[in-house]
This record gives C-alpha cells, sequence and structure tokens, in this order.
C-alpha cells in the first residue's frame, strides 16, 4: 500500500503505481461514447493522467496541462483517467476545448486496482489518487508519481521529461 494525503490527512491505496522499468498493466478502460479504450488500442507512448474528479479545480487544472503539452508531443497519447462517468469527462473536455487528450473511465474496470492507486479511506475512499504513469512504445514504465497530497498538482515537467 501507497500513502499519500488529503487536506494533510493521510490516505492509504490499494497498492503502489507500477514501478519504473516494470511492464504496466494491461488495462481496459470506458472512452467516450461508452467504447472500450484498452492499452492493446495504443500506439506510442502513453501519459496515464489519474485523477479523483474532473469535477474538482485541482483535477480540472491537470486535465487542462496535458491537453496543452499534449499538443507538442509526436507519437504520445495522453489518457485522462477518473472514476468519472465517461459523459461528464467528454461534457468537460467540450466545454473546455480539449481535444489533445482522450477520456477513460475505470466505473466498470480494474485500473484503480491493477495500477495500485484506488484510495481506501478518507473521505474520497473508492476514487484514484492523483498520480501519473507515463509509458513507452513497448508498455515500459518510464515515469511514476504518486503527489503527495491530492490537492496539489502533479510535476509535468518531469512526466513531460520522461518522453525525452
Amino acid at each position: 500500500m501507497a500513502t499519500t494525503a488529503f487536506k494533510g490527512n493521510p490516505v492509504q491505496t490499494v497498492g503502489d503505481l507500477p514501478a519504473v522499468g516494470a511492464a504496466a498493466p494491461a488495462f481496459e478502460l470506458v472512452g467516450e461514447g461508452l467504447s472500450s479504450l484498452t492499452s492493446g488500442d495504443l500506439s506510442g507512448r502513453t501519459v496515464l493522467n489519474i485523477f479523483p474528479s474532473v469535477d474538482t479545480g485541482v483535477c480540472a487544472a491537470s486535465v487542462r496541462t496535458f491537453n496543452e503539452l499534449a499538443a507538442g508531443l509526436e507519437n504520445t497519447t495522453v489518457i485522462n483517467v477518473s472514476a468519472d462517468l465517461p459523459f461528464a469527462q467528454a461534457r468537460f473536455c467540450g466545454a473546455e476545448g480539449i481535444e489533445n487528450a482522450k477520456v477513460g473511465s475505470t466505473f466498470r474496470s480494474a485500473f484503480g486496482q491493477d495500477f495500485g492507486v484506488t484510495m481506501t479511506d478518507g473521505p474520497l475512499a473508492g476514487l484514484l489518487a492523483r498520480s501519473v504513469v507515463v509509458l513507452d512504445e513497448n508498455g515500459q514504465v518510464i515515469h511514476s508519481q504518486l503527489v503527495d497530497e491530492i490537492t496539489t498538482e502533479p510535476d509535468y515537467d518531469a512526466a513531460v521529461a520522461a518522453l525525452g
């Protein structure tokens, strides 16, 4: 189990993020229009922007920031992953003009368990802890971050630097 915090209070997760150098677990998410979005559908590099809910300010900021960064990244797909329904994710992205990133809902998936990011206690129990996992073309983890405090943004520069 890993530990993060929510407003200064420790929060446990179900496990640990995949380590740098490890193969990422295969995953299946629910994308726009309730379509399946799997790790096998992706080619190139992948940035998994993982967060509790797009309906919070910090989560929304991370979606906006990774969308901007994605515009300049070749051979890279950004997926915004949360337990929000894909309808809510798509509505947010449409309202914000976010076109350079995909949405992925965990509402019928084991993603949170497999990546070790489902929070097990605190007021956000059951949601995903804010984290970023960057994968190379072969699905190997090249960057992994679980934020120390859920109410803070991830280290965007470190995630992008991992992409070379």
